[in-house]
């Protein structure tokens, strides 16, 4: 049985599939339900391993999901499916 509580790695997998469009800092952490300081932990994760890029858009930063992101996101999915028989569930 699937616990209530999200890994980290599923708070990954939300931000990347959320970033597939650019997305500003607050909108990531409101719509992630994520606070400021564990947003910019996993924002600088993901940064950091190439899963995000942060672009300038008129003067804003907006983080994108890189192509880099696709391969976590392809095994992720495999991995969830195979341990509870559905794909993971994330309304954008």
């Amino acid at each position: 049985m699937k616990s209530e509580r999200r890994t980290q790695y599923e708070i990954y997998w939300e931000i990347l599939v959320f970033c597939k469009t650019p997305r500003s800092f607050t909108s990531i952490i409101h719509r992630c339900n994520l606070n400021t300081k564990t947003g910019q932990d996993y924002i600088g994760f993901l940064l950091s391993r190439r899963y995000l890029s942060e672009v300038d858009e008129e003067g804003t930063t907006v983080y994108r999901s890189t192509d880099n992101a696709s391969e976590y996101l392809a095994l992720f999915n495999q991995l969830y499916r195979a341990l509870f028989d559905s794909v993971p569930g994330f309304s954008l």
